[in-house]
């Protein structure tokens, strides 16, 4: 039986030492941003020279170099978008990891053939995300890193393109792209790069509630290769070359040898880094309070007693072919990580005294100091009783090995001249709502609001829309199926669908399909894009500016009013906090160092979804929403009593400001 071919080791590299130590530790391909546009800002980063130079780099060693363009983008923002992308794919990228739907559609438009990996900020968990990116010129999909093992697999043998997942590193407590706390909290997006980490903070009696232990599936290395996984990523652009240097190096090692990790190079994985050892929960379906973890004292000393990397040791294998006859040019072949040149100098001459032989020739060729490269073999076809002076023949030499490191020739491309895109409809007139439990809906809501939605599992009249769950996983379709055709013989119309993975879902169900603000719209395209596919509308971002959603237009609407939902944890909150009883009665909540109040609430079956501690509040700034176009508005209704529903329609009605602390757009 035929073995399955490795999957790529992916390495992470903040900066241009620790690229080099990636190569040094094994890896195929590495990743790696430039000055904008990337999901980890607050890394070193690579300027537009030490791009082209570490491309080069990594062309040379035969590893790939993906460059990352994985943030939320505005309008404004897309023309510089799109020159940052052509000046990454002139300067050698192999590929461009990209997030944000819009960005990518204007992107595949300009340059078609450029290879596109979609980010796991994108949000995709299931074959049918896969599905619809294609359509946006992606290859590639990063799998969440909440999948299953058995999630893992059928994505990657149904999806149709290669699928990319994290094996190694730090893991976000929230879905990637899912995450708004930094944001909506603390004014550093996360979708935007800077997320200041309010998950690795203790809450108000000191427990550390959000922060999980580092991932790493080095335990099951043969079942990833079964897969037929493409490529498995290690975590870390913020991390030590030391740090990607000696995780890369492992699992380098597991890889050749297509074995698990033993106890003992699982101990040194953890002193590398760690916090409190590591996590294959969600993997193995094992989902617990065990998968806490905080960074210790104990943990930082272990990672100190690191080798210092000083410098890329490793060696580039080259092979060479030198010819000398009498009246032709001597020539001199090299060959390393497939690619060959040649290279040619004037005709030989007769000897005189000492004729030049093969020894001659290798001891002068052979002398690679200084360079990446190691001789690992050399032929010569050479005629008796001919020479070329040394010079010359180290000329050669040089020649040849700076041929062999030029970078290979760029894909160049005109300077992108940027047409947004036109765009039918108009903005949404009307007034939506969500509530958390048809209980809290007060009979002057029905008139007040064109639609009402409930969420999924807990669907019932008076509401004519459902909400989709955050996250539905390919075990879960066939549910999630059921209980949409239950909620169509209950009267539902209507669907709010958070990810573009779910748009068939609704459609297959006879559902209207309108864009709920986890689709992270920013831009014109992505809308254009939603709705081509189908959407009737779509809620805008909720990090957007209030000059920012102006911008847009379009059927487009905003959250208007409501605690927004902050983190979409595939891990239970409520067991760790209350236990499954308080988590029912939606009665839990995270209470921070400074006393604000976070409530969790439950998604079916076993999710929270951690919402704001204050509720966003428009009602007193009816001008400033015209102003931007937002003339209906979205409402949503978490933790209000009826009455606290009644005092917010006639807060609203009556453009006077909301009891009690607000966010404002």
């Amino acid at each position: 039986m035929m073995k399955k071919p490795l999957p790529e080791l992916l390495a992470p590299a903040g900066t241009p030492k620790a690229l080099a130590a990636a190569i040094e530790g094994g890896a195929d391909a590495v990743y790696f941003g430039g000055p904008a546009f990337n999901a980890r800002m607050r890394a070193q980063n690579f300027t537009a020279d030490t791009m082209r130079e570490s491309i080069a780099l990594c062309h040379a060693f035969g590893v790939r170099a993906y460059v990352t363009l994985n943030t939320l983008i505005t309008d404004r923002e897309l023309p510089a978008f799109l020159e940052a992308a052509r000046e990454a794919v002139e300067a050698g990228a192999d590929a461009l990891i990209v997030a944000d739907l819009g960005a990518a559609a204007a992107l595949h438009r300009a340059m078609p053939d450029v290879e596109l990996h979609a980010s796991t900020q994108a949000s995709g968990h299931a074959v049918a995300a896969a599905h619809e990116l294609r359509s946006l010129g992606f290859s590639r999909m990063v799998l969440a890193r909440e999948a299953s093992a058995a999630n893992m697999q059928k994505f990657a043998k149904d999806c149709g393109m290669e699928t990319e997942i994290f094996v190694h590193g730090a893991l976000c407590v929230s879905h990637s792209g899912q995450c708004l706390f930094s944001s909506l909290v603390g004014g550093r997006s996360g979708n935007r790069g800077e997320c200041a980490q309010p998950c690795r903070l203790p809450d108000k009696s000191g427990r550390y509630p959000l922060s999980l232990k580092d991932l790493s599936l080095a335990r099951h290395v043969p079942d990833l290769i079964d897969m037929g996984v493409h490529s498995l990523k290690i975590e870390g652009r913020l991390k030590s070359p030391e740090y990607v240097r000696d995780v890369v190096r492992i699992w380098r090692r597991l890889l050749d040898e297509r074995r698990a990790a033993t106890d003992a190079e699982m101990k040194e994985l953890a002193a590398i880094f760690s916090r409190d050892g590591f996590t294959d929960g969600y993997f193995t379906e094992r989902i617990g309070k065990d998968m806490l973890g905080v960074r210790r004292e104990s943990d930082k000393e272990e990672s100190r007693a690191a080798a210092p990397f000083t410098t890329l040791t490793r060696r580039i294998p080259l092979t060479m072919h030198f010819t000398m006859h009498e009246g032709l040019p001597v020539q001199l072949t090299v060959t390393a990580s497939g690619k060959t040149v040649s290279v040619s100098s004037e005709p030989p001459v007769a000897a005189r005294t000492a004729p030049m032989g093969e020894h001659d020739v290798r001891e002068k060729l052979s002398r690679l100091g200084g360079t990446p490269y190691e001789l690992t073999a050399l032929t010569a076809d050479i005629e008796e009783g001919l020479l070329i002076p040394v010079s010359r023949l180290n000329a050669l030499r040089r020649e040849a090995l700076a041929a062999l490191s030029a970078p290979r020739s760029p894909h160049t491309y005109p300077k992108i001249n940027y047409t947004p895109p036109q765009i039918k409809g108009e903005r949404v007139a009307h007034r939506t709502a969500r509530f958390q439990h048809a209980r809290q809906i007060p009979d002057e809501a029905c008139a007040w609001f064109e639609h009402i939605y409930l969420p999924l599992a807990g669907f019932d009249p008076p509401a004519d829309g459902v909400v989709l769950p955050a996250v539905i996983f390919d075990s879960e379709r066939e549910n999630v199926q059921r209980a949409l055709t239950e909620a169509v013989k209950k009267g539902a119309k209507h669907a709010l669908v958070g990810n573009i993975a779910h748009l068939s879902l609704a459609l297959e169900a006879g559902l209207m399909p309108h864009g709920d603000f986890r689709l992270n719209v920013t831009n014109s395209e992505a809308l254009a894009f939603l709705l081509a596919k189908g959407f009737a509308d779509v809620l805008l971002s909720p990090e957007l500016t209030l000059p920012q959603i102006r911008d847009i237009g379009g059927p487009t609407d905003a959250i208007v009013y409501g605690r927004i939902p902050l983190m979409t944890l595939e891990k239970c909150v409520g067991r760790e906090l209350g236990g499954c009883e308080a988590c029912h009665k939606d009665s839990l909540s995270l209470t921070d160092r400074r006393g604000e109040r976070f409530p969790v609430l439950r998604e079916a079956p076993h999710r929270s979804i951690i919402v704001n501690s204050r509720p966003t509040g428009m009602s007193d700034k009816r001008r400033e929403l015209l102003g931007a176009g937002v003339c209906g508005g979205h409402f949503i209704f978490t933790t209000e009593t009826k009455k606290a529903v009644l005092d917010v329609i006639a807060a609203y009605r009556e453009g006077r400001p909301l009891s009690g602390p607000v966010r404002r757009i």
